[in-house]
């Protein structure tokens, strides 16, 4: 399959053509027997002659190219209207009847506050063009009206709320929000591209709009990503400054699976200056190695790094409630617990050469012993609650 993508260096354009090319070259394999053989990426900076022969050879368009920030309103009917109404006139020059999907945006049901929308009226023309192409062609039209749009490489101080707030509050830049309350609804690129890539394999989202809501319907004219998100702006601007919060209070926010939370902060993390790649951690170091804290969070605990030095043992401690890994992941050493009203002790011997998890259990005290006499032992521990110095529950007690 040829694929051609206009807008190809735009922010959905740089996303989508970066999967394309996984999926070409045998990377990402979780498509199915989709085979890419061509991208061909068009641009503003792309000639004419490029287009005429990318619409001869394609077999899939994804029409991104537009305008949204013109000099003037009469710019968004050009960019917007008049490039779609060049496409498919190339298209049918060549008599290429292949599926063509178009960028449009929620602006363009001209309903609300966008009822006044030069952009949306520009937006709303290209789809009706589109539909009448269908009809005059046969070809498969594939219409998106998008909402706000956000992920990596997404231009700051542009068109994107969220993608302005991420680059000032990675770089330390003052943001403004006028009203804490205003709800958005969002669509996360990652999303909108596995739907793009649905809509190339035939297996595209179609809805209908009730106003500016978008109800999915397999039988509706147009077409959507199954998954957005609706948060308010105070909303968006508290998950960012916990996540700038992190490297200090190495607390992770809740991100579960598929949430809002999780998709913003990979957006956010793209957006950090180079100076904040790193940052560094504080060890706790005495003459028997180091001990030192990796990340915490709210409901699943801290992973931590503890050093034993050669011949050293640690721990000899129990917890009433807390229980704990220890993950040995170099050198060579000894886990001993003990029931703390028993006197049968278990052994672990563990190494770095055969990585496993030990549980440190609750009401038994628990050492961990460096049998080298010459390299330090390394274990990642894992405890299923967060240090609280004020409660710690822990108790001195030898195995």
């Amino acid at each position: 399959m040829k694929i051609l993508v206009t807008g190809a260096k735009g922010f959905v354009g740089k996303n989508l053509v970066a999967q394309l090319k996984n999926i070409k070259d045998g990377k990402a394999r979780c498509y199915g027997d989709i085979t890419i053989s061509a991208i061909y990426e068009y641009d503003i900076d792309s000639t004419a002659e490029e287009l005429d022969a990318y619409c001869r050879e394609c077999n899939f368009v994804f029409n991104l190219a537009g305008v949204n920030r013109p000099q003037n309103q009469e710019e968004f009917m050009q960019g917007n209207f008049g490039f779609a109404s060049t496409l498919l006139d190339t298209l049918k020059k060549y008599n290429n009847n292949c599926p063509v999907m178009i960028s449009s945006s929620i602006q363009a049901t001209l309903a609300g506050r966008f009822g006044t929308s030069e952009y949306g009226k520009s937006k709303k023309a290209g789809e009706e063009l589109m539909f009448q192409y269908s009809q005059e062609t046969g070809a498969k039209v594939l219409v998106y009206r998008f909402p706000n749009l956000f992920g990596k490489w997404c231009r700051p101080n542009y068109n994107s709320a969220v993608a302005t707030f991420c680059n000032n509050i990675a770089n330390d830049l003052p943001i403004q929000v006028n009203d804490r309350s205003t709800e958005l609804e969002l669509l996360y690129i990652d999303d909108l591209v596995e739907e793009m890539i649905a809509a190339l394999k035939g297996e595209e989202h179609h809805c209908e709009f009730d106003g500016v809501e978008t109800i999915l319907n397999e039988n509706g004219k147009y077409c959507a990503a199954p998954i957005t998100h609706k948060v308010t702006l105070g909303e968006i601007v508290d998950l960012l400054e916990s996540f700038k919060e992190q490297p200090q209070t190495l607390v992770i926010p809740e991100i579960p699976y598929n949430s809002f939370a999780k998709k913003l902060y990979s957006t956010y993390l793209s957006y950090l200056p180079k100076e904040k790649v790193a940052f560094p951690l504080k060890m706790n170091v005495d003459d028997r190695g180091s001990f030192t804290e990796l990340i915490k969070s709210i409901n699943v605990g801290q992973v931590s790094i503890n050093i034993s030095k050669p011949g050293i043992t640690k721990g000899q401690h129990w917890h009433n409630t807390k229980w704990e890994f220890f993950i040995v992941v170099a050198g060579h050493g000894l886990i001993q617990e003990r029931k703390i009203d028993s006197d049968e002790v278990i052994e672990f011997e563990v190494s770095g050469d055969k990585i496993e998890a030990i549980h440190m259990l609750p009401g038994y005290t628990h050492n961990i012993i460096n049998l080298s006499e010459t390299e330090n032992l390394v274990t990642v521990m894992w405890a299923n609650e967060a240090f609280d110095p004020n409660r710690p529950d822990t108790y001195f007690e030898m195995v």
